[in-house]
């Protein structure tokens, strides 16, 4: 028995151990040359306009940032038609998915979300001491009837993530709009519309309606809509995302938020990319482009790929995802093995640029002929 095993939380103990990536400056020098397609970052880096922001905002950085990040909070208000007290910006989208957590569950309380979703659900749940309930998928997406069959007089959060990640696919309005009417009161909605961008696009090129999720907010419905700009903004190294939701609620999750939590730099940044359509336009149309790109070369290889909503692919390879991940490193390129999401025959690719993606295709496509010429001899 360790030292602090008793001293410790349950939560805590219980989280257990996260494997520490290889800090080595070897290691690292080896992977700041790695094309990488791990991660869903925004391969164009952030817009000219959000750098020039951060750049005027450095002679400011022994002042302390503003705590509720008020240009920025009244910004997106006036964006999304809410008030300022319907917005609360978080370091990061996943901070704000902490405090939903501990905010709204405790030990004895459960939340539900479906299995191969957003791994961090899984982490904020158990450190609040709650239990996390995964239903049954169904053709890679949300099996909705699934999940209500699981919710019960303890569940007080579902989450929905919108496009999923890692499996790309989205829920049309109409079927999130039905879903959320047949919840019971006392549950909480989480609409993870980290992918908005792209799912709009996406969505407008296939003449589908996306995402209504804002209807909920304006109505008070007991619907948290997540949104950041780490994806199509390109500030995935800044760290911020924001919610939209109840003002009582998220003046609940603000009392536990970190103090300074979104740096000055941060929020400088974001209040300049928020309106930069140019950018955002250019981003997305590469983005929607390479996704077909991408989606023919792998089925060319053999591979199964879901049809994706959002800035990354769904790649069912057949065989150890684990295995041909380390040897696409071993090429240059990083790609995420789904092991822990439960898929471990499957890989997540980030659509990168042209250039990115071509040599991604060509470096999968000598593992293809390798592995073709093993089966032969075999």
């Amino acid at each position: 028995m360790s030292r602090f095993f008793d001293l410790v939380s349950k939560p805590a103990r219980d989280l257990g151990t996260t494997k520490a990536p290889n800090t080595t400056p070897a290691a690292l020098e080896r992977r700041s040359h790695l094309i990488k397609l791990d991660s869903n970052e925004n391969p164009f880096g952030p817009s000219a306009r959000a750098i020039d922001a951060m750049r005027n905002a450095l002679s400011a950085g022994n002042l302390y940032p503003d705590d509720s990040c008020s240009q920025l909070r009244e910004a997106l208000a006036k964006n999304h038609r809410l008030q300022p007290e319907q917005v609360l910006v978080t370091g990061g989208s996943t901070a704000l998915l902490s405090l939903l957590c501990q905010t709204l569950l405790a030990p004895g309380l459960n939340a539900v979300t479906s299995e191969r979703s957003f791994i961090v659900y899984s982490m904020a749940v158990r450190a609040a001491g709650a239990h996390l309930i995964e239903a049954r998928m169904r053709d890679d997406s949300f099996d909705l009837d699934a999940i209500l069959d699981v919710v019960d007089a303890n569940t007080r959060i579902v989450f929905l993530a919108n496009p999923n990640n890692p499996t790309g696919t989205m829920l049309e309005a109409s079927v999130v709009e039905s879903f959320v009417m047949r919840l019971p009161r006392h549950v909480v909605v989480i609409l993870d519309e980290a992918y908005f961008e792209f799912a709009a696009h996406f969505a407008a090129m296939r003449r589908v309606t996306y995402s209504n999720s804002l209807n909920y907010v304006r109505q008070a419905a007991s619907v948290v809509v997540l949104r950041t700009f780490s994806k199509a903004h390109g500030l995935a190294g800044l760290r911020v995302g924001y919610g939209l939701g109840p003002a009582e609620l998220l003046g609940y999750c603000a009392r536990m938020r970190n103090t300074f939590s979104v740096s000055s730099v941060a929020q400088a940044a974001a209040l300049a990319a928020l309106n930069d359509h140019e950018y955002i336009e250019r981003v997305v149309q590469n983005n929607a482009g390479q996704s077909q790109i991408l989606t023919q070369g792998l089925t060319g290889l053999g591979y199964r790929v879901v049809p994706t909503s959002a800035n990354f692919l769904f790649c069912d390879l057949g065989e150890e995802a684990a295995t041909v991940a380390n040897r696409l490193q071993e090429g240059g390129i990083a790609v995420r093995p789904l092991g822990h999401w439960g898929a471990p025959n499957c890989i997540r690719v980030t659509i990168g640029t042209p250039e990115q993606n071509q040599a991604f295709l060509e470096a999968a496509g000598r593992l293809g002929s390798r592995s073709s010429t093993v089966a032969v001899r075999a």
